[in-house]
């Protein structure tokens, strides 16, 4: 260590960087924060929102144009029933008088159904739509989608 022409010793060269670098560190600390804060204050008053999560969309709604067959006897055995129509999903539902039934999906203009026995045990009538469900987005802010949407109804007629 010397002894300098105050008589105050003179710093090492390590102390002289370090006390530097705590002196840079401290002024990009002031810029910093201070650009922050400007920019905070700035917001505040511009109108910025942090983003919303986006809402569902409507889902395709299904048409049945035609059930084949569109009739049975009261007490037949069980049937496969063709539903036609258009703007069917790949996981589109038949419903029978609104109780989902196990379905294939043959193209966006066809679906078959295995209708049971007991389905059809009594003369009546049976509404028959079809469901596009409803798909949950991903995305970052996980909302959105599309809804679910069911068709009008057909008639199938049990005699």
């Amino acid at each position: 260590m010397f002894i300098g022409a105050e008589s105050k010793p003179l710093k090492r060269t390590e102390e002289i960087k370090t006390e530097q670098q705590r002196l840079i560190k401290g002024e990009i600390m002031k810029k910093y924060f201070g650009a922050t804060l400007v920019l905070t204050l700035l917001c505040l008053g511009c109108g910025y929102k942090s983003p919303m999560a986006a809402s569902q969309q409507p889902g395709a709604v299904p048409a049945v144009m035609q059930l084949v067959p569109n009739t049975a006897n009261s007490g037949d055995p069980r049937f496969t029933l063709t539903v036609n129509g258009n703007a069917f999903n790949q996981d589109a539902v038949i419903n029978l008088n609104g109780e989902k039934q196990t379905t294939t999906f043959m193209t966006a203009n066809q679906l078959t159904a295995t209708i049971p026995a007991s389905a059809i045990a009594t003369p009546g009538t049976l509404a028959v739509t079809v469901t596009n469900p409803g798909h949950a987005a991903g995305g970052i802010y996980g909302a959105g989608g599309t809804a679910p949407a069911t068709s009008n109804p057909k008639n199938f007629t049990i005699n």
